[in-house]
């Protein structure tokens, strides 16, 4: 099967979330269980450092139409790390030559829906003349929303990639590319397109809508999401879209890409460790992040870990709200992220006033990332609303117990420690529903407590290292999903 891959980002070529990281490790998973995978990216030329993948011109130039503008692009073709998987980039620096991939100084670029639009037509004529062509375009989020309307309104109705099916991933369904009417016109699609029933909603163009009303199926990053957004409370307004295709939304929870997050390999790590070398292991990496943050070189207390954006929505507020009765125990907190800026001064502010129990790193650092998730023994993510999640089984793999909230992808990968699910031995971390201070607050001095009964500990952190994380398992679902897709198309053939 020929899968086509259309992303906004993707490791290691761009990134500013967990979308990179799934479209890299599901277009790897993909491309090793013998598919050919064509992966369509940006060329964001800011992105490129020395250790790039080396890329060439293929000398192939794309004329793709914006509004009544041709706008014109070069095709770069890239290697992808420890794969067959053939990158394209798109080179179109009048739209991908910026500081940052979407917004600067905190604002989304005036011209993001011209910016996309031109890049799912440049992918729809990378599709038009490839030859085969691809059996399925995978779509990613709004930014790639407008294909799937534009392979059934314009492709197919002229003869063209009958056969071909798209398929429409949700990553997260609060960013949807809404952008003001008039925009209409730079789709290049009849205005009739404009109504409720397709890419309108609440009077504006949604670019995301038009992927799911057209898209052959519809799929997102866990099965407990794919419930969540049919329901008011988390549906962001496309509620009634996704429960009218109720039948074509799937839930599949992303994977751990295990040749970069596993601890038995990780470059990153003091010690590397097993399952089954984790007591040692853990303690020797602990030790390790103690010293490199600062923090006294103990294993007594509890070492509490967050790899995070400083938001709302991943639970910053309860964690405010509940911190300080914690700190009054013997525990200790390593914190790295960026985000809103209470929260950034927040927890420098506990930094300063504990510099014995907190640790906090503003900004990102992808190696002491790593060597959280393998030092700490608790790990923090009480999201208010979590897609699927990556760090929870990030954690989970590295031996590091979660604390979460059941929502999402962490209601799907995290067993709350339960006396039953102790005694069946499938628990792995402590869950929790309300979403409220004293709950978490609860769960954090149960952890606590936990973490002192070795007895029981060490089950929680073998359950969760020894159950299968990888892409391995997702990249199969996606593979049952795109047969599915082209049996749907062959069926409407017909």
């Amino acid at each position: 099967m020929h899968v086509l891959i259309a992303s906004s980002e993707a490791v290691p070529f761009a990134k500013t979330g967990g979308l990179a990281d799934v479209a890299s490790a599901l277009a790897k998973a993909l491309s090793h269980t013998g598919n050919r995978v064509t992966l369509v990216l940006p060329y964001y030329s800011q992105f490129r450092s020395a250790n790039w993948p080396a890329w060439q011109s293929t000398e192939t130039t794309l004329t793709v139409p914006v509004g009544q503008h041709q706008k014109i692009a070069t095709l770069l073709r890239a290697e992808f790390p420890n794969s067959a998987v053939d990158v394209l980039l798109i080179d179109a620096p009048e739209y991908f030559d910026r500081p940052s991939l979407y917004q600067q100084d905190g604002k989304d670029y005036d011209d993001n829906c011209a910016r996309f639009v031109f890049f799912s037509r440049a992918v729809m004529e990378i599709t038009r003349t490839m030859e085969p062509h691809p059996d399925i375009i995978h779509c990613n989020d709004w930014q790639t929303g407008l294909v799937p309307a534009l392979l059934e309104l314009e492709c197919r109705q002229h003869g063209h990639l009958e056969q071909v099916a798209s398929v429409m991933t949700i990553h997260n369904l609060a960013f949807q590319g809404r952008f003001w009417h008039w925009d209409m016109e730079l789709t290049g699609l009849d205005w009739k397109h404009f109504n409720w029933k397709e890419l309108e909603s609440y009077g504006e163009l949604n670019l995301l809508k038009a992927g799911l009303v057209y898209a052959d199926l519809i799929t997102t990053v866990s099965p407990t999401y794919s419930k969540e957004i049919q329901t008011q409370e988390f549906g962001c307004g496309m509620d009634p879209v996704l429960r009218s295709r109720a039948d074509d939304v799937v839930g599949i929870l992303n994977g751990v890409d295990d040749e970069v997050w596993n601890p038995e390999i990780d470059p990153h790590l003091k010690t590397n460790y097993t399952a089954e070398t984790v007591v040692d292991g853990k303690l020797a990496c602990k030790t390790d992040l103690q010293q490199q943050l600062g923090l006294p070189r103990r294993n007594e207390p509890p070492l509490f870990g967050m790899v995070s954006r400083m938001t709302n929505q991943k639970g910053l507020d309860l964690i405010a709200g509940c911190i300080e009765d914690v700190l009054a125990a013997d525990v200790q907190f390593a914190f790295l992220g960026t985000g809103d800026e209470h929260y950034e001064e927040l927890l420098r502010d506990l930094a300063r006033r504990y510099p014995e129990k907190v640790s906090a790193t503003i900004g990102f650092d992808e190696a002491l990332a790593h060597r959280i998730e393998a030092g700490a023994d608790i790990y923090l993510m009480p999201s208010a609303y979590e897609p699927c999640g990556l760090n929870q089984m990030y954690s989970l793999a590295y031996g590091t117990v979660p604390i979460v909230r059941a929502t999402g992808g962490l209601a799907d990968s995290v067993v709350d420690a339960t006396p039953e699910s102790l005694a069946a031995g499938n628990a792995n971390g402590f869950s929790f529903r309300e979403y409220s201070v004293p709950v978490l607050c609860d769960q954090m001095f149960r952890a606590m407590q936990q973490y002192q009964n070795k007895t029981s500990w060490l089950p929680l952190i073998k359950t969760g290292m020894t159950k299968d994380w990888s892409w391995k398992r997702s990249a199969a679902e996606y593979q049952h999903v795109y047969e599915k897709a082209l049996s749907k198309r062959q069926f409407a053939k017909t």
